[in-house]
């Protein structure tokens, strides 16, 4: 079937290895738009960190789905922006979480987001790295006190680290707790979501939101976050650079997120160029 709606990841999939977007995407989604075929953004990051890229892409008018989709939004540019999809993590569990680390773990970095807001306990050398890369500057705060005298809605915790503690974090924390997930974004990022949040699950409430059967859906994703879509749509397209496991996953590999595989792979099965 034709392809009717795309969902795609950011890093490591539209934007290359020094965080430049695919050069060839603008003039794809100018061409979808022609079709009325959405282009949609789909990250493990926070809202205010994808509307750089969504505004350069001049998507914002499509929906957004942020953290993996415990949150997906649509008007971010506007104060009272629009929730269509909200999963939160069991605050509950985040203070047990946040209190393992710290006896555990001590040395990995603790990112809490919040909606737009990310909040951290200090600036260091991960932190200023996931700043440069977002272009956004956390608020220095108390984690502790958020977690645990706050009511507002934790949509996800980063826990950023050398990729060995990481790897221990992991494996530690993902049978402990039965309402929240955790999974790599990356080597060294462990991203923790309530457990019903996943990119498969915002695709399914996309195409809903649009009245479109799953199989005329195409995803895009270089990771293992994105196995759930790229098993889930019509047309999964992993990336070339992505990890074998996840290529498999997929219907079809495309090039590069050093080689515009995005907007290769949406010439060639959604825009039927030759």
């Amino acid at each position: 079937m034709a392809v009717k709606l795309i969902l795609s990841d950011i890093d490591g999939t539209i934007l290359d290895d020094q965080n430049k977007i695919d050069s060839n995407l603008k003039d794809c989604i100018k061409q979808l738009n022609k079709k009325e075929i959405p282009f949609i953004l789909a990250s493990a990051r926070s809202p205010q960190g994808m509307l750089a890229l969504a505004e350069e892409l001049d998507v914002m008018d499509n929906p957004i789905a942020c953290f993996n989709g415990a949150l997906v939004v649509k008007d971010l540019k506007e104060d009272n922006y629009t929730t269509i999809l909200n999963h939160e993590l069991d605050r509950t569990e985040v203070e047990h979480i946040f209190n393992l680390l710290k006896q555990k773990f001590p040395q990995v970095t603790i990112n809490l987001y919040s909606g737009v807001t990310w909040y951290v306990e200090k600036i260091d050398k991960w932190v200023k790295i996931e700043a440069d890369i977002t272009k956004l500057v956390p608020i220095k705060t108390d984690l502790k006190d958020i977690i645990v005298n706050s009511q507002i809605p934790i949509h996800k915790l980063l826990l950023i680290g050398d990729t060995d503690q990481i790897t221990k974090a992991l494996k530690f924390f993902q049978t402990r707790f039965p309402k929240s997930a955790f999974y790599l974004s990356k080597d060294n990022y462990l991203e923790v979501t309530n457990k019903q949040v996943s990119k498969e699950k915002a695709l399914r409430e996309l195409a809903k939101i649009y009245r479109l059967d799953l199989s005329e859906t195409m995803t895009l994703g270089d990771n293992f976050n994105d196995v759930p879509m790229l098993e889930l749509a019509g047309l999964g397209v992993a990336m070339d650079n992505a990890p074998d496991e996840v290529k498999q996953s997929a219907r079809v590999v495309t090039s590069s997120n050093n080689q515009n595989g995005v907007s290769f792979a949406i010439k060639k099965y959604a825009l039927k160029e030759e």
